[in-house]
């Protein structure tokens, strides 16, 4: 399966090998017209156009080498050996310059097999291959004008040009990948809002459609007992009660973290909040509908460690991972009593391994701790 970011990233490489390819194309064609406008200024301008000719050739075989991942070893190797043989050929074939400041294209040409190089492998292995082509550039010239104004300056020309469009393109590969990666993180936020926005939608609908069976189904029966026209006592009226009333919870609390736990808190928090100790409640995973035992004793110690605080915020966070429920009531200021939290559990079950334990440090810090187990809490 091929994800967003591979997705970009290929997008963004076809666009350089777009590039490139132009740059094969363009760059040697430029230098053989230049060898076809001033076959005067070489000795033999016949091997100077065979030359360009096979450049362009070479460009048909390693240019499609990007898409598979760029250039292996050998083929840099070889994409060396062209750039270095036709800078050389090129350079013997030359006569010296009559006109000063006059420059050659021998290595505009050739770049281009630099700039794949440059795409394919690391600095390390660019650095040496573009100063190798550098420095045959220059032994040539030299050798054949000598050390010169004129031939420093079509040295420099020269280290100007390799210098320039390889950093160009040694920046602009991690600028795409970078660019590729924005763009999947952007697709993957997107596809995420959108699967959360269509979770929602069917929660409520599905929320929706409950509280419309309540309404057809459980408010006459409601009304029929308001009437006297059903008796509360008899067991089938007790027993669609008792149904239209899990409906309503489920519909209630189904998808919203923490569920039937936290709608049993609520009534405490909101107190605790009252007397100045707002909490702020976090939940993740279903920690499922505690047993009654298990429930009262959770809100017992819950509302004795809120109790016994100073006024300050508190953090609540429920973690249910499997079987196991874990709750914490975090804060941060001292506790004026500690409650006595081994009585709380007296009538949970013992299969449901209910525990719950109070920490303090000397700074006042602490947290309530309560543990206990969903299939042994019946």
């Amino acid at each position: 399966m091929v994800t967003a970011h591979e997705a970009a990233r290929d997008t963004a490489a076809n666009g350089l090998t777009r590039l490139v390819s132009a740059l094969a194309v363009i760059m040697p064609s430029l230098a053989l017209l230049q060898a076809l406008a001033n076959a005067h200024d070489y000795r033999q301008p016949a091997a100077a156009i065979v030359v360009w000719l096979a450049v362009l050739g070479a460009g048909r075989w390693l240019v499609p080498r990007l898409r598979a991942g760029g250039l292996t070893a050998g083929e840099t190797a070889a994409a060396t050996a062209i750039a270095v043989a036709a800078v050389a050929a090129t350079g013997a074939a030359h006569r010296a310059h009559e006109t000063p400041g006059s420059v050659d294209l021998a290595i505009l040409g050739t770049v281009w097999l630099l700039l794949l190089v440059v795409v394919s492998h690391p600095a390390r292995v660019w650095i040496p291959v573009a100063l190798l082509v550098f420095a045959v550039q220059g032994a040539l010239l030299i050798g054949e004008q000598g050390l010169s104004l004129l031939s420093l300056s079509q040295l420099g020309a020269a280290g100007y040009i390799i210098a320039t469009m390889l950093m160009a393109f040694a920046a602009l590969w991690p600028t795409l990948d970078l660019h590729a990666s924005l763009a999947a993180r952007q697709a993957a936020l997107a596809s995420r809002s959108a699967a959360e926005r269509a979770a929602a939608a069917a929660v409520k609908q599905e929320r929706d459609s409950r509280l419309a069976v309540l309404e057809q189904e459980a408010l006459p029966l409601l009304r029929g007992i308001a009437d006297g026209r059903l008796d509360p006592a008899d067991e089938s009226v007790r027993e669609q009660c008792a149904r239209h009333a899990v409906v309503l919870r489920r519909a209630l609390t189904e998808g919203v973290p923490g569920g039937e736990l936290l709608v049993a808190l609520a009534g405490t928090l909101r107190a605790a909040a009252a007397r100045g100790r707002p909490v702020t409640v976090q939940a993740i995973g279903d920690p499922g509908t505690p047993r009654p035992p298990v429930a009262r004793a959770v809100l017992a110690a819950v509302d004795a460690v809120l109790s016994a605080l100073t006024p300050q915020p508190v953090t609540l966070t429920v973690l249910a991972a499997g079987e196991d429920v874990e709750l914490y009531l975090t804060f941060s200021a001292l506790v004026r009593t500690v409650p006595d939290l081994a009585r709380l559990g007296r009538d949970v079950p013992a299969a449901a391994h209910w525990t719950a334990t109070l920490s303090t440090t000397e700074t006042g810090e602490g947290f309530l701790e309560i543990s206990w187990r969903k299939d042994g809490a019946a």
